[in-house]
């Protein structure tokens, strides 16, 4: 950050007064930017036992697999944001369930969350951001081709808890792993 969203004075990389982080400061008007993590929000999406893939056709990971989810939008609820992004990336409209996992990504800045939701009808098909979209029965799951580990920990998780006929929330953290989230 090179200037103030305020007045578009310079700011400078400082600790403010009773503040632990260093902080983006304007030098004219004194407003201090807060940069804070990114919430990317999604649904394991459900219909007959198989579970909604889309194939990434944008980068990062171009052309694997992953969860419908993306960037929640100022103004939006968590749900609303899952809801649309299932919308946007696999033309899909769902009944979004309870919040099942929340995982921390520290070393980019995000936090992602995914609701359990089932489709409300068999009609899906790719959006703009999306090659190819699928239902996949826990056996046929493409698990080399997901694009974030994110997206692996929650399908472990769902699968588990359907083994076991009983859903909990689940939290988690990922440490820095090669380029991957």
């Amino acid at each position: 950050m090179n200037f103030c969203s305020q007045c578009g004075g310079a700011v400078s990389l400082t600790t403010p007064p009773d503040d632990n982080l260093p902080r983006h400061v304007c030098t004219a008007c004194g407003t201090i930017h807060y940069l804070n993590p990114k919430l990317v929000v999604g649904c394991i999406v459900e219909w007959e036992g198989r579970i909604l893939l889309c194939r990434r056709s944008i980068e990062p990971r171009y052309g694997l697999w992953t969860l419908p989810a993306g960037f929640m939008e100022n103004g939006e609820t968590a749900r609303e944001a899952a809801q649309r992004e299932t919308l946007e990336e696999a033309r899909a409209h769902v009944e979004i369930d309870d919040a099942f996992a929340l995982i921390s990504v520290p070393h980019v800045n995000q936090v992602h969350l995914f609701y359990r939701a089932r489709l409300l009808e068999a009609s899906f098909s790719p959006g703009l951001e999306t090659l190819e979209t699928a239902l996949f029965a826990e056996e046929a799951i493409p698990w080399r081709e997901i694009a974030f580990q994110t997206v692996t920990l929650c399908l472990r998780a769902f699968f588990s808890d359907r083994a076991a006929r009983e859903f909990h929330f689940h939290e988690a953290a990922l440490p820095p792993v090669s380029g991957r989230i």
